[in-house]
């Protein structure tokens, strides 16, 4: 890790990294098999924040707080694949077979640890699929160019795209642009250092 830290992939602990690695890892890490309409793909990192903003609002929406907990477990939520330095392609997954789940377990285990988040509830993993597919559905249309018909038949997301940028109204700058991941990382470890510092 770039803290000097080594991280088991196959035995993580807890203590293997620090924040900065973590972040910098999310940042560097791209969905969409790094595909992408602009300049630069699509970092986990800003997808996390996306997640995690989605789930402020609806909160906010419905006249509530998003308690800090369940927000720094929104942001934490694809950890691992920042760990890993790899995001599957939904479609693959099956193909790489038990030992990658048991791999990216094992993993997110250790974040659950490190960070004390608590464990999804049933109810807390629907409603955060629910935040996570409706960013995936709205990343395709707008970061990487496809249809909502396309999203509809292909990725099986039945959720309407958003039109509106969650980020932006936070960071301000182009709806949906890929940020770089010098920023990425910047932001991503400014909310994490700021969520621990209310728990």
């Amino acid at each position: 890790m770039p803290s000097g830290k080594r991280l088991d992939l196959l035995d993580p602990t807890p203590f293997d990294w620090d924040d900065a690695d973590l972040a910098l890892g999310l940042a560097r890490t791209y969905r969409w098999g790094g595909h992408s309409a602009w300049p630069l793909p699509l970092s986990v990192a800003q997808h996390s924040l996306t997640v995690m903003q989605l789930r402020r609002d609806w909160a906010a929406q419905a006249g509530a707080t998003l308690p800090v907990e369940l927000e720094l477990r929104e942001l934490l939520h694809d950890a691992e694949e920042g760990l890993l330095g790899f995001d599957c392609i939904s479609v693959l997954k099956p193909f790489l077979g038990e030992q990658f789940r048991e791999l990216s377990r094992r993993l997110e285990q250790a974040v659950f640890l490190r960070y004390g988040l608590p464990r999804w509830t049933r109810d807390g993993h629907r409603i955060h699929k629910r935040a996570d597919r409706l960013a995936a559905a709205s990343e395709a249309v707008h970061v990487v160019g496809w249809s909502p018909q396309e999203v509809r038949q292909t990725l099986k997301i039945r959720t309407q795209p958003l039109e509106t940028d969650p980020l932006q109204a936070v960071y301000g700058g182009r709806p949906w642009e890929p940020w770089p991941p010098a920023l990425a990382c910047e932001r991503f470890l400014e909310m994490l250092y700021k969520l621990k510092q209310l728990l």
